[in-house]
């Protein structure tokens, strides 16, 4: 139920921007002036922790210095089990 959560979550929040399989091409990329994170990046997955990938989940990209278009999901933090479901997801990109 946990991971089907956070692959419905995915799916309404995320993918609009950053593409089902994250590689930052989702329907709306194209109209944004600062183009969406590769997610699927191995080389830039090796970069960041879950932790980091938590906050931008969590608080959006001006909680790490990011766009502030990549909005925050602070729902999200009475379900630290779906937050961590979505952080694997993105891992597993």
């Amino acid at each position: 139920a946990i991971k089907a959560e956070a692959q419905r979550i995915w799916q309404e929040r995320c993918t609009n921007c950053h593409g089902p399989r994250g590689d930052g091409d989702g329907p709306q990329a194209r109209h944004l002036e600062v183009k969406p994170r590769r997610l699927s990046d191995h080389a830039w997955q090796s970069t960041v922790s879950d932790e980091h990938l938590r906050t931008v989940i969590l608080e959006g990209g001006p909680a790490v210095g990011k766009h502030p278009l990549m909005a925050p999901n602070p729902d999200l933090r009475s379900k630290p089990a779906v937050l961590d479901a979505l952080v694997q997801h993105v891992r597993g990109l």
